[in-house]
């Protein structure tokens, strides 16, 4: 149940964010479901191994390479889901900054 909850309130934070973010388009709730399921997934699976691979260049930057690393991956999620459209790199490191100040207001909100 947790789970359906936190993918639910990313949905809405992946809403949110598109609203506020004129280079970022969501075309439906169901593209911003999908948009947060593979997002998840994403950070899940594949995230991992980014910072793994780029941790020597994660700790020159004193972790501010993970703002690239989450911009690659929304604009793979902009790659994969339909519906789902990110204009630019920009955009892309913009909208995961937005998404997890977001998510995190509306998960302490929903506690």
């Amino acid at each position: 149940m947790k789970i359906l909850i936190n993918l639910f309130v990313n949905t809405i934070a992946v809403i949110i964010a598109a609203y506020l973010l004129p280079g970022v388009h969501v075309s439906s709730f169901i593209a911003a479901f999908f948009v947060s399921l593979v997002f998840s997934i994403f950070n899940t699976f594949l995230k991992p191994i980014l910072l793994i691979l780029t941790f020597p260049l994660t700790l020159m930057t004193l972790g501010l390479f993970t703002l690239i690393i989450n911009g690659i991956l929304v604009a793979l999620i902009s790659w994969v889901v339909p519906g789902f459209q990110v204009n630019n790199f920009l955009w892309a490191i913009l909208f995961s900054l937005i998404l997890s100040i977001i998510s995190g207001i509306l998960r302490i909100v929903v506690k």
